[in-house]
């Protein structure tokens, strides 16, 4: 195996389509040390152990959101070919179909990426749904807050006032005055 990957080389490579957390063909043939081509060919050998939840091909919008995103995918801009995205399954799959020593190791430190990632998520899934716990005790909080300032602007508005009535003689417009 070339010097030992980083996690954080393989995680930068890992994103999301279609709800799937993918790598492309391109960045993992760039890890195993081959062509995308070379790659491709090995998976096309063996298409039968790569059914659509272990591999897919991108559409063109798909593509160019992964190549927007993705910096180090600016190449793929101008190619006139698909990439196809595979999920950890496929990953794991690729094991089988490329006998190197090489992908052997490289697929251990991707497996061990994805499940590092799948333990983050898990954290921030706790972490969103305690925010989202708070979130709603303060908007009940808010909305009885509201309701107490209403009812104190209530009290401090001034009372409309009664017109008094008049004191005295009136005259009657009905009636001529001298």
């Amino acid at each position: 195996m070339k010097a030992a990957i980083s996690q954080g080389i393989i995680e930068q490579k890992i994103f999301m389509v279609r709800g799937h957390r993918v790598m492309i063909d391109r960045d993992l043939a760039e890890l195993y040390g081959v062509c995308t081509k070379v790659l491709n060919q090995a998976v096309k050998r063996n298409v039968s152990r790569f059914p659509l939840d272990f591999m897919f091909q991108l559409t063109k919008i798909e593509k160019e959101e992964v190549v927007t995103n993705c910096d180090h995918l600016k190449t793929l801009k101008f190619s006139p070919q698909l990439p196809y995205a595979f999920t950890e399954q496929g990953v794991a799959m690729l094991s089988s179909v490329l006998h190197s020593e090489n992908a052997i190791q490289v697929n251990i430190a991707i497996m061990r990426a994805f499940v590092k990632l799948k333990q983050i998520l898990s954290v921030n899934k706790d972490l969103a749904y305690k925010l989202a716990e708070l979130e709603k005790r303060i908007e009940k909080h808010d909305v009885e807050i509201h309701v107490i300032f209403e009812a104190i602007r209530k009290l401090m508005a001034p009372s409309p006032v009664k017109p008094k009535p008049q004191i005295g003689f009136k005259s009657d417009p009905k009636w001529p005055s001298k």
